[in-house]
């Protein structure tokens, strides 16, 4: 089993804390992804489970075994760097195997791996080649083909697509994610990227200045986010909030929206967290494809274009409220408008979310069920 457990993991450099106090179990052949802006703390998690930087404070165990204090070496994982790391002057061939000849191992065995991660890498024509022959798919590649030699339990990606162009990280995503489903090990990844995390993860982690901001599946942040800051972190453009008066109509929310008109929620005794939902000023929250640009829905703002992208497959128009907010809309790919024009948009009930004073989910759209 390599599953990865942390318990109360704290780092401090000095009198700064960066890592303060997580909790989360990663399960045995997941695959997990760190996500959150920068700074927030990812890399430096990631370097701990992989023993790269010490822990401060609280426990760490690999397959059911304390790795608190053992050396990297000895707890079973290899990591995978944004910077690809080849030795220049070695082959594809030796540099997939130079670690296993560093410990040791026999040249056959050796010989045997570096062939079996060759052909799941699609590297065999290019095992002769130095890594300057290569283009930066390639060198990844390799860089990965070197953590799969060492047959580990668990993978460690720190962002290893962000050097790529655009192009090339959708390839190696779906080539990772293949491997995954392959090799079915365990593999923690580390990104920025939010559209990467969605679509690669089983599980992701939402890290905001050194703790969890919320942890579950790609679609249950998506659809139900704890908090303004995972609201506003997932999904891409990203959600919509607009500052709303809300008052209780039985067992509906009655949702005076900008520029005056209204719109139901309904609630249907409802809760998130424990917390009803109660009058007063709230944070209201739309996804941009959520919105209609055609005016129908169950509640209607008034808006004029300030820039539209139009992209064939979808248009997405950046819009202002009568009191000044911003809103994303992302309409069809034949939408007609253009900027300075005037638009009513249409907003789904269903869809929206409510967020009180503290920034905390109390209704979440309910289009899941």
């Amino acid at each position: 089993m390599a599953d990865v457990t942390l318990r109360g993991i704290r780092k401090q450099y000095g009198a700064v804390t960066v890592i303060k106090g997580i909790d989360l179990e990663v399960k045995d052949g997941e695959f997990c992804v760190f996500v959150g802006p920068s700074g927030c703390g990812k890399s430096t998690l990631l370097r701990m489970i992989a023993g790269l930087e010490e822990i401060t404070d609280g426990s760490l165990s690999i397959g059911h075994q304390d790795m608190t204090h053992v050396g990297p070496s000895e707890r079973g994982v290899a990591m995978v760097f944004q910077s690809y790391a080849l030795y220049p002057h070695m082959t594809v061939a030796e540099n997939i195997g130079f670690g296993l000849k560093m410990t040791g191992h026999p040249k056959a065995m050796i010989a045997e791996r570096t062939a079996m991660a060759a052909k799941m890498l699609q590297l065999e024509p290019l095992l002769q080649r130095k890594p300057g022959q290569l283009s930066g798919g390639q060198r990844q590649r390799v860089a990965i083909g070197r953590a799969i030699v060492r047959n580990p339990e668990v993978f460690l990606f720190d962002e290893p697509l962000s050097n790529l162009d655009a192009a090339l990280r959708v390839q190696m995503r779906a080539e990772l994610s293949a491997l995954h489903q392959d090799i079915k090990a365990t593999m923690i990844y580390v990104t920025h990227d939010q559209v990467e995390a969605m679509t690669m993860a089983d599980k992701i982690v939402v890290l905001s200045a050194g703790h969890i901001e919320q942890v579950g599946s790609p679609l249950e942040l998506y659809h139900r986010p704890a908090n303004l800051f995972v609201a506003g972190f997932i999904g891409s453009p990203k959600m919509n909030f607009l500052k709303v008066d809300v008052a209780l109509e039985g067992d509906a929310a009655r949702v005076t929206l900008p520029g005056g008109g209204q719109i139901d929620l309904p609630l249907n005794g409802r809760t998130l967290a424990g917390t009803p939902v109660q009058a007063g000023p709230m944070t209201l929250g739309i996804r941009p494809e959520h919105m209609n640009a055609d005016g129908r829905g169950d509640g209607v703002l008034t808006t004029r274009v300030r820039l539209a992208e139009h992209l064939g497959s979808e248009t997405i128009f950046f819009a202002d409220l009568t009191d000044g907010t911003e809103v994303t809309v992302k309409a069809d790919g034949l939408a007609p408008q253009r900027a300075g024009d005037s638009i009513s948009i249409g907003l789904n009930a269903r869809a929206c979310h409510l967020f009180d004073q503290n920034g905390l989910a109390v209704l979440n759209g309910d289009l899941t069920r």
